[in-house]
């Protein structure tokens, strides 16, 4: 019994400490979130201040002015973090980034100066990404303005903006965003000769431009001046977010502006550019139409604003740039960090399959003519290569059967659909080893039409993929 008064006095006491702690505790993490809001409301007023202050400066100015590259390397971060923001509120902005690559490659980003040229729906979304990621420098180039039709993709613009140089749009949009970094734009057209200096100092260069002739003179420039530079290619009239990927120009495949490209770049001297690309091949792609009377006013190549720029131009789905854009931005943030993606992040196609379906259609072509005791050679009907395997099979038939119900096989088999016509990439099934066996043997050996062996329905299903891969071709050709 003598204990017991003992022991509550203990318990009490206790007690009392810990309600005194967490009283404490409660007082401390109290201020300090106190504090941080404080000093959050302040940015914000800071913010809204220097926009506003910005946007009158613009209005004075006529709002549409060239506005020069800076003339002295950007090396200096105490000069960096203009208008006296609270570095710690800075860190806890980019506090996922700092997470995820660590402060020495944060710091690497942060003092880093990457020039945008083409601020359309590609070149908007990897620029707004390489901001909120801390690049702590961009200088944005784009000769355009903001149209209507711009607001599908366009990363930044708005109604408000429409009629304005997109340059501007993103530099004010930028500036609430991240009002510590230096963002300069230049309205006006890269060209050759005249708009080298625009790149000096430059840790990278993101090329988003449209014009084959521009992208050319401005890729060979950096790669003979040794800037690091990454490309975009064509994200016009794809679907398929899944086949969008990134590799150096000199393994890219199925994107006819990259293939244009590539060449030009080559007989330049130059090679080992990264890209973002898709292996996507369209089907029914066609030009925007032109109104009657632009025709009627001259050579259409003349009515651009610029020489040598399309007036009709190919059908956008807005992701597809917005997807382009981050790729890029995300192997520039990388190598940036100094942590280069392994292997330029190329996926590996699947050209041993291709082949093997080449080699296995001839080899069935073979058996076929000996069976009818045909004695022409094979090489005036064999007019397919690994390459239309590849657009069949994975463009066309996504990687599947074509009958029946389009299934996934360990071994497909490639056939000739209707010997009556000759054997082309628009006269073609992929089927199951086992249907590829009964297909040779009763259309194409005894003779039997492909609806007789399959159905109407089969053979309907048929006809159809096999006016996308015409379509395709033609797409190939322009």
């Amino acid at each position: 019994m003598s204990d017991r008064p003992t022991l509550n006095l203990k318990q009490s006491l206790a007690l009392t400490a810990v309600v005194a702690s967490l009283a404490t505790a409660t007082v401390i993490l109290t201020y300090q979130s106190l504090r941080r809001d404080y000093r959050t409301v302040r940015l914000k007023e800071q913010v809204g201040k220097d926009v506003a202050e910005w946007e009158a400066e613009q209005a004075s100015a006529g709002g549409g002015q060239v506005q020069s590259a800076p003339e002295t390397p950007y090396e200096q971060p105490e000069w960096r973090w203009e208008g006296g923001y609270d570095e710690s509120l800075i860190r806890e902005q980019l506090t996922r980034n700092y997470s995820f690559l660590g402060e020495e490659s944060m710091a690497a980003i942060r003092s880093s100066y990457v020039i945008v040229v083409g601020c359309g729906g590609v070149g908007s979304w990897a620029a707004t990404m390489l901001l909120r990621s801390g690049v702590g420098r961009i200088l944005l180039i784009d000769y355009d303005q903001a149209t209507l039709s711009s607001l599908n993709r366009h990363a930044c613009a708005t109604l408000e903006d429409v009629g304005t140089p997109k340059a501007t749009a993103m530099q004010r949009y930028f500036k609430k965003i991240a009002p510590w970094a230096r963002v300069d734009v230049r309205i006006g057209l890269w060209r050759k000769g005249e708009s080298e200096a625009w790149l000096d100092g430059a840790d990278y260069v993101f090329d988003a431009i449209d014009n084959i002739d521009t992208k050319v003179d401005l890729l060979t420039y950096c790669g003979k001046q040794g800037i690091k530079v990454f490309a975009s290619m064509g994200a016009s009239a794809k679907n398929d977010p899944t086949r969008v990927q990134i590799a150096d120009i000199s393994n890219t495949y199925e994107d006819p502006l990259a293939r244009s490209v590539r060449r030009r770049l080559r007989a330049n001297g130059v090679s080992g550019i990264p890209t973002v690309y898709s292996t996507e091949v369209p089907g029914e792609v066609k030009l925007l139409p032109l109104p009657e009377d632009e025709f009627q006013k001259g050579a259409v190549k003349e009515l651009g604003a610029f020489d040598d720029f399309r007036v009709r131009i190919l059908p956008v789905l807005g992701p597809l740039p917005a997807l382009f854009g981050l790729h890029a931005a995300t192997y520039i943030l990388m190598d940036l960090a100094g942590k280069r993606l392994d292997s330029a992040a190329e996926i590996k196609n699947r050209r041993k399959l291709y082949t093997t379906l080449e080699r296995n259609l001839s080899e069935r072509q073979a058996r076929v003519q000996q069976a009818r005791g045909e004695t022409d050679g094979l090489q005036r009907t064999l007019e397919v290569n690994a390459e239309d395997m590849a657009l069949v099979f994975e463009d066309i038939g996504r990687g599947r059967t074509t009958i029946p119900l389009q299934i996934v096989t360990q071994k497909p088999q490639a056939v000739h659909w209707d010997p009556r016509r000759p054997l082309t990439s628009d006269n073609m099934a992929i089927l199951t080893d086992k249907d590829a066996k009964r297909h040779e043997k009763e259309v194409q050996v005894e003779g039997k039409s492909p609806a007789e062996v399959w159905g109407a329905d089969a053979d309907a299903l048929v006809a159809r993929r096999n006016a996308e891969v015409r379509s395709c071709l033609a797409y190939r050709r322009t």
